[in-house]
């Protein structure tokens, strides 16, 4: 069920988790206060007994109310399967082995290449109707499986198409920066200079991502070859991001900062001297606790010394068919406690107000305040600790997204006038 509300509406007899700063507590928790809509907006936040009785009224009953949530870092539109590599790993394979296999992220490049428009499509909007129903509101989409200007421009466009199809905010990042592909192979410098000078310069001219992105490691792109792409972005005035410190301390991290970028994202070598470069420029500290536990890393992030430099840290599911085949925000917040000790307040800040500052978008979401988008989520649950700590059970009762409603499980609990 989907309905559009264009009347000032009040949501009454809920337990709003405002998640907003200036309100007393680690939730910014209001009891006995109104959520009032109108249209796609949150009109404010007022005490239930100063509500004017003609206005039309949707009683909670008692129910949880978060932000909507924000998966800030997803690689989601990809053609083509890989647990085949997987069990390659599990029955000794090295990544070498893989990769000579026709393996790694070039498997993906070679299905994402042949795949149609529509096969890319239906294969995205499948994974994003699983999110919805977790009460997602906001996806950061990547591209960085087409690796030449044909293929990632069909991966932006599918992108583009899936806006007009679901009810969500999705955000467009171009990563034509992911690998270097296999026509360019052992040629990574000329690769990036065919990204710096003709793929992100046309697709930019054309509208299609509102960000960049680089893999910056050993693998991948070192930093002087990552600067170039920096620069070229600020040239363009394209906001930057990247995937940092994920298998070394190649020090992205701290050059992103430099660049005032939006988001480091992976940091399990950062240093203290990259922390002190995110905080002063800053910059959200991404985690994505999945990709670890499925490539059973050892080394954490440092979660201590973000928490001491006051960087902001945001979660994400990082969502892709290599190194993290996991669609479940609710699951990567409980790895992000389980794993990397993080609070649950700080892991519902990380998939509401700082994932929205991730993405720039902390003046319009991530938290339940005057003026942001009516994105909010309805949960049968009493403390918000209870959404992360058993991700797969089915409480969601409404998602509100620009004013739009849904409903998931148990709505005859439920008033729906």
């Amino acid at each position: 069920m989907n309905a559009a509300n264009t009347e000032t509406r009040a949501w009454i007899n809920g337990k709003l988790v405002s998640m907003d700063p200036s309100v007393d507590g680690e939730y910014g928790l209001l009891e006995g206060y109104a959520l009032l809509t109108e249209g796609g907006l949150i009109k404010g936040v007022f005490p239930e007994e100063t509500l004017n009785p003609a206005l039309k009224v949707t009683d909670l009953r008692g129910a949880l109310v978060t932000p909507g949530f924000i998966d800030c870092h997803t690689h989601l539109v990809f053609a083509g399967k890989r647990a085949h590599e997987w069990e390659m790993r599990l029955n000794g394979a090295s990544y070498e082995d893989i990769a000579a296999a026709g393996g790694g992220i070039q498997s993906t490049v070679n299905a994402s290449r042949a795949a149609s428009f529509e096969e890319l499509r239906s294969a995205a909007m499948k994974r994003l109707e699983a999110m919805a129903g977790e009460g997602v509101c906001t996806v950061e989409i990547k591209s960085g499986y087409g690796l030449d200007l044909e293929t990632e421009r069909k991966l932006l466009l599918v992108i583009k198409s899936l806006r007009e199809g679901c009810n969500m905010d999705l955000a467009a990042t171009l990563l034509a920066a992911h690998s270097v592909p296999a026509e360019f192979s052992g040629r990574a410098a000329a690769y990036m200079d065919e990204v710096c000078g003709r793929i992100m310069p046309e697709l930019w001219k054309e509208g299609l991502f509102e960000a960049a992105d680089v893999f910056c490691e050993n693998v991948a792109f070192d930093v002087p070859m990552t600067e170039k792409l920096f620069r070229r972005a600020a040239e363009l005035g394209i906001p930057v991001k990247g995937h940092n410190e994920q298998m070394s301390n190649t020090g992205g991290s701290a050059l992103l900062a430099r660049y005032h970028g939006l988001s480091s994202d992976h940091l399990e070598n950062l240093d203290e001297r990259g922390v002190k470069a995110l905080s002063e420029a800053g910059t959200v500290a991404v985690l994505l606790p999945a990709a670890f536990y499925f490539l059973k890393c050892t080394r954490k992030p440092p979660v201590e010394l973000l928490r001491k430099h006051d960087v902001p840290i945001a979660v994400a599911t990082d969502y892709n068919p290599g190194t993290s085949p996991f669609i479940s925000l609710r699951l990567a917040m409980n790895m992000a406690c389980t794993l990397f000790g993080l609070k649950p307040a700080e892991a519902l800040a990380g998939v509401t107000r700082n994932a929205a500052r991730a993405l720039g978008r902390q003046d319009c979401c991530g938290m339940l305040k005057s003026g942001f988008r009516a994105d909010f989520d309805v949960w049968d649950a009493e403390k918000p600790a209870e959404i992360i700590y058993e991700p797969e059970a089915k409480l969601l009762l409404r998602r509100v997204c620009r004013g739009r409603e849904e409903f998931y499980t148990h709505i005859q609990k439920m008033s729906q006038e």
